[in-house]
């Protein structure tokens, strides 16, 4: 899985902020803004990935159970395919 690539991870005024770019521009109506730990899945996610690598990038940077790992995961990929982020 992989994030759309008209779609980029900004800092701005200290927070991080997904910003359209290209055709997506037209298509989004509102800004998305990741806490620390979604952008560092966001960056993870620019590259073709699978959840499973993605856990264990979780699991090795974050102090988290296997389990909350998984379960927070699942959420924030959920999301991103309900807003249709993913390719």
């Amino acid at each position: 899985m992989k994030v759309k690539e008209d779609l980029i991870l900004k800092e701005i005024a200290g927070e991080n902020v997904v910003v359209p770019v290209g055709s997506l521009t037209v298509d989004m109506r509102c800004m998305i803004k990741l806490n620390s730990v979604g952008a560092f899945l966001w960056k993870k996610l620019t590259s073709d990935i699978t959840r499973e690598q993605l856990l264990s990038a979780l699991t090795e940077e974050y102090d988290v159970s296997d389990d909350d790992a998984a379960r927070d995961l699942d959420a924030f990929i959920e999301k991103l395919q309900t807003a249709d982020l993913l390719q």
